[in-house]
């Protein structure tokens, strides 16, 4: 039988998305996620040794993180998304097998390089062949359900691992996770990939991708904006979300009760991620209009010191992540097919560095302001991005 031309864009983006629903899932689906830090410990690791290897792991991520970008630019994409699996399920298996201080520090090295090799490049695939098949349309929703995955996966991978180690000890959920490294490396084999690589075509060397990619930002006034509105929409709220635990403790609930209000915050950001699709509408009123919201909702649920606080952090994280999916749709649009991966690594790393400098400005103020209080005032950068992207559209609307 034969397809009609309709059935068969429509039986690609099926493909497509499947796959990238599984990989974003099965990414995350590391049971080590939250007893590394145990293990580290429970190995004879001091404080500051366990500190210096989770810098480790940042300052690798920002070292190859736009690297890795033009790489995938100027070879296969997907070569890439299969090759990151497998090097963090390598750092995986020697944490568990010769655990050590140097065996610790390579495993970082791996995974922020394992890392770094599908940031930008997972982006620059999908859109491309959403593109291909004529759904660039569909970006939005199928990147919000990515992310929507992806939280699954770390939930699950939460709720298993206290059961796993019960049973197995540090070698079973290190087994687990060497096996879900393996399992998204296999499930990446299956993306297409249809575009004509710059070494195909050009002969072009990664360093050349960069350049290009660079002189775009510089040239490109609407390039460099997209490209400088995805960290100032991600960077705040991604640090935040290491201090909600603190943030929840400080309403007065009980201990244990703090896993279940981070679910309820978290359950606000998979919301987020799922209504992408139609909130790409918004436009940049729009956009500047949800990032205003959500400020002043995180900025009082702070405050408020309550159960209906935490519930309207939970609101405002929600606007963020929705907000940073939108924001990574706008760079997509913008960007040139040959130096998409490049250009989406640049926009990652400043997101990288703008975490970095958040987590300190937050340590400062964390030294006299209760929780509470730096929330709000880490709600402020957003606010001036919704006035920031006001004032961009009034500028496009005037004669």
């Amino acid at each position: 039988m034969t397809l009609s031309p309709a059935r068969v864009p429509a039986t690609g983006v099926r493909r497509l998305t499947r796959t990238l629903y599984g990989y974003a899932f099965l990414d995350d689906f590391v049971l080590l996620y939250p007893v590394y830090a145990l293990l580290f410990a429970d190995t004879g690791m001091s404080l500051w040794q366990i500190s210096s290897l989770f810098a480790l792991w940042s300052i690798t991520g920002v070292v190859l993180e736009v690297p890795s970008g033009a790489w995938a630019d100027a070879v296969s994409r997907r070569r890439l998304l299969w090759i990151g699996p497998l090097l963090t399920a390598a750092g995986f298996a020697l944490w568990v097998a010769v655990p050590s201080y140097g065996a610790f520090a390579v495993g970082f090295v791996l995974w922020g390089a394992g890392g770094a090799l599908g940031s930008g490049a997972l982006e620059a695939l999908v859109y491309d062949e959403l593109d291909r098949l004529g759904a660039a349309d569909r970006y939005a929703r199928t990147m919000g359900r990515a992310r929507a995955a992806r939280l699954l996966g770390t939930v699950a991978s939460i709720g298993l691992a206290g059961p796993v180690f019960a049973q197995g000890g540090y070698a079973a959920v290190g087994a687990a996770s060497f096996l879900a490294c393996v399992l998204t490396a296999v499930t990446a084999t299956r993306f297409p990939e249809h575009r004509l690589r710059a070494d195909d075509a050009a002969g072009d060397t990664w360093a050349t991708t960069l350049r290009t990619g660079l002189a775009e930002i510089r040239g490109d006034r609407s390039v460099r904006g997209a490209l400088l509105l995805v960290p100032a929409v991600a960077a705040v709220w991604g640090a935040l979300d290491e201090y909600t635990p603190l943030l929840v403790r400080d309403i007065g609930v009980a201990e244990a009760t703090v896993p279940y209000l981070i679910m309820l915050i978290w359950a606000g950001v998979t919301l987020g991620s799922l209504l992408a699709g139609p909130a790409e509408r918004l436009g940049t009123g729009g956009l500047a209009m949800l990032l205003a919201g959500a400020a002043l909702a995180l900025a009082a649920g702070a405050v408020s010191r309550s159960l209906a606080g935490i519930a309207l952090v939970s609101l405002a994280f929600a606007g963020f992540q929705l907000a940073e999916v939108l924001a990574d749709v706008r760079l997509q649009h913008r960007i040139d097919e040959s130096r998409r991966a490049t250009l989406t690594s640049v926009a990652n790393l400043g997101t990288e560095l703008a975490t970095v400098a958040t987590f300190g400005v937050y340590a400062l103020l964390g030294t006299d302001l209760p929780h509470g209080t730096v929330f709000a005032v880490l709600a402020l950068p957003y606010l001036m991005t919704a006035l920031a992207l006001a004032r961009a559209r009034a500028a496009t609307a005037r004669p």
